[in-house]
């Protein structure tokens, strides 16, 4: 939980990209291309990440990929060639969010109740949430005294330090190795996952909505001539929005799950919320419009990611979990591409309201894939025992 508030509330990298890439003089489509790319190394990072975590342990995969990260941002923070950004944007998008799967997969080890589970990926999601809006509040005031380079570095030390507090506090864990036929039996086995798949087309939808706060919202504000301050305000609305409902919403998550009944309800009503509230951001121009937006974005965000995860918990077998997790950490990945560059393409052959209908088309097609989701899982989980 330290961690992931670490490394999110001093992540200024992702969510100021935007603005440092604008101050470079590039254009829209580039600017996008470069956030899109940037996303590809995010996708690539946690395939990568969720099957370190299952071959070498938890604790190993944080250190490495945390150091690389102490290393990758500073490049992205100096970089002003195209090629430079490309190459660096893509080595940073690898390992900015490489912590997120290897919790997922240690979650569902240590925790096998159901309720327990769901209130523990609750907090986790809360402190990734205020982390977040810590980082947009906190990078809004600082980002004119300081730059955003500057902020790009933080954040390439809060991930050196995150490495050090893993190699300090979490224990060794020895993982076993499978052989290269087992191995390729669980490859074959989560490709060919039915359930996998609809959870991931589902899951990239819903959380297109969500990247678009941190990648569409300041490409739309940059262009109501709103600057990076402003954003700041916005991401201080969501985290107050977060700090007032999380408590509420974690309780009443944690009844759900206790209940047994999967998640796919409320999986599907967070992804039309999602749509309609940063849908809604296509017709604000002002800081206040857009403030309001990401704050009617929360109760979507956490209970949309709660819901995954006990989706995806339901349907991955217990010896590949981290790999499990970290395919369905692309989605999130995938959104971080998606999100921009269906903000630039809107932006230019429709403005902000084709943006607006863009994104809540996105989620209404999210809610619509866990139809079948449910189906499936309901025909697939056994007949209780009675007692």
């Amino acid at each position: 939980m330290a961690g992931t508030f670490l490394v999110r509330g001093l992540g200024f990298t992702y969510p100021f990209l935007p603005y440092h890439l604008h101050d470079l003089h590039l254009s829209t489509r580039t600017v996008s291309t470069v956030l899109a790319v940037f996303g590809a190394g995010w996708l690539l990072g946690s395939v990568m990440c969720g099957w370190l975590a299952d071959r070498i342990g938890h604790r190993a995969t944080l250190i490495t990929t945390m150091l690389l990260a102490a290393v990758a941002l500073p490049l992205l923070a100096q970089a002003q060639a195209l090629p430079a950004l490309l190459a660096a944007a893509f080595t940073s998008g690898i390992v900015y969010d490489a912590a997120r799967p290897v919790f997922t997969a240690a979650i569902a080890d240590t925790f096998p109740d159901d309720g327990a589970r769901a209130a523990v990926n609750a907090w986790r999601h809360f402190a990734v949430n205020v982390g977040a809006a810590v980082a947009g509040t906190a990078g809004g005031m600082l980002a004119a005294p300081l730059g955003i380079p500057a902020l790009i570095r933080v954040n390439a030390a809060a991930c050196l330090l995150f490495a050090l507090l893993a190699w300090r506090y979490l224990p060794a864990t020895n993982r076993a190795r499978p052989s290269s036929g087992s191995r390729a039996g669980v490859y074959r086995a989560a490709l060919g996952d039915r359930g996998l798949w609809l959870l991931l087309m589902a899951s990239l939808c819903a959380l297109t909505c969500i990247a678009s706060l941190f990648s569409s919202l300041p490409m739309l504000m940059a262009e109501d001539g709103l600057a990076a301050a402003d954003y700041g305000w916005t991401q201080t609305a969501n985290a107050g929005a977060v700090l007032l409902l999380s408590p509420l919403l974690n309780r009443w998550l944690n009844r759900q799950a206790k209940g047994g009944r999967p998640m796919t309800g409320l999986f599907a009503a967070s992804s039309i919320l999602l749509g309609m509230s940063m849908g809604a951001a296509g017709f604000a121009s002002t800081t206040l419009g857009y403030a309001a937006t990401a704050a009617l974005a929360v109760p979507g965000e956490v209970v949309v990611f709660v819901a995954a995860s006990d989706l995806l918990n339901r349907l991955s077998p217990p010896t590949a979990r981290g790999l499990y997790a970290g395919i369905w950490g692309t989605t999130l990945a995938g959104a971080v591409i998606i999100a921009p560059a269906l903000a630039g393409w809107a932006l230019t052959h429709g403005g902000d309201q084709l943006a607006a209908a863009t994104t809540f088309t996105v989620g209404l097609v999210g809610a619509a894939l866990v139809w079948p989701l449910a189906t499936l899982i309901r025909r697939a989980r056994p007949q209780p025992t009675l007692p």
